[in-house]
């Protein structure tokens, strides 16, 4: 999006009138596609191993960051790696990865940096990786003040604002409500509603296109093949395709409502 806008801009300045601009719109949708497109090769494996060293790493730190590692977030990281289905050598790099980032020597700042080098130009990604840490967090229950603390720093080195990072919270929150169930034919309370729409980022005063905008949009973000494109390691689009489901369930009893 950007690319299209910054090429609008010069193609008008320099080839004038409506042609320049399509012109230009048209070179800014190629640099789009060539930052948020598939990677392959090398590139593809690098990311993989970004993003595997980086979600675990991160998974210990934020797991210690009210100053013990819970048995809820012990298991939800053990749940996370029989997901994976993970050999015994790549078990073991995980936990060791889980335990440096529980360390207090640990660097959230050098970690983030190198994350950002190797996957920061993809949004799916980034989004992902608050998702599994954000889900740890809530383990237990709870957020705690210095999970979140931890968490909002993650955020800002993703780029995303603060607004965003506490929209992502309460999307998840209320995603969470929705794991494992599916629209029935009675009608929801106002509790549920409420969390169908909060799971989705939207309003009960959006129109129902609005509504199906966020929703496809959001089912886009964790598609798996999209994920495996980017460099996510095909074991980890698990927390994707359950996400996928959750959020399904939010629409379905949103649109069921509406009828």
């Amino acid at each position: 999006m950007i690319g299209k806008i910054i090429g609008g801009m010069f193609g008008f300045m320099i080839a004038g009138g409506a042609f320049g601009a399509l012109l230009g719109i048209y070179l800014g949708h190629q640099f789009d596609r060539a930052r948020s497109g598939p990677i392959t090769g090398g590139q593809q494996q690098q990311a993989r191993d970004s993003f595997f060293h980086t979600v675990f790493s991160l998974l210990g730190h934020v797991a210690k960051a009210d100053g013990r590692v819970s048995s809820d977030e012990i298991a939800q990281a053990e749940a996370l790696m029989d997901k994976m289905s993970l050999d015994s050598a790549t078990r073991k790099q995980a936990i060791e990865l889980f335990k440096g980032g529980a360390k207090p020597e640990f660097s959230i700042d050098e970690t983030m940096q190198d994350f950002m080098r190797v996957c920061g130009r993809y949004n799916n990604l980034k989004q992902q990786l608050l998702n599994y840490l954000i889900a740890l967090a809530m383990a237990d229950g709870e957020l705690d003040q210095s999970e979140q603390d931890v968490l909002a720093k993650i955020a800002r080195h993703l780029g995303f604002s603060a607004a965003l990072f506490e929209q992502f919270i309460q999307m998840i929150k209320a995603q969470s409500q929705f794991r494992g169930s599916h629209a029935g034919s009675g009608r929801p309370s106002k509790d549920q509603l409420a969390d169908a729409y909060r799971a989705l980022g939207v309003s009960s005063e959006d129109s129902d296109s609005q509504i199906k905008r966020a929703y496809r949009k959001l089912v886009s973000q964790n598609h798996p093949d999209k994920l495996i494109g980017q460099g996510m390691p095909e074991d980890m689009v698990n927390l994707a395709t359950e996400k996928t489901q959750e959020i399904q369930a939010a629409y379905e009893l949103i649109v069921e409502n509406r009828k």
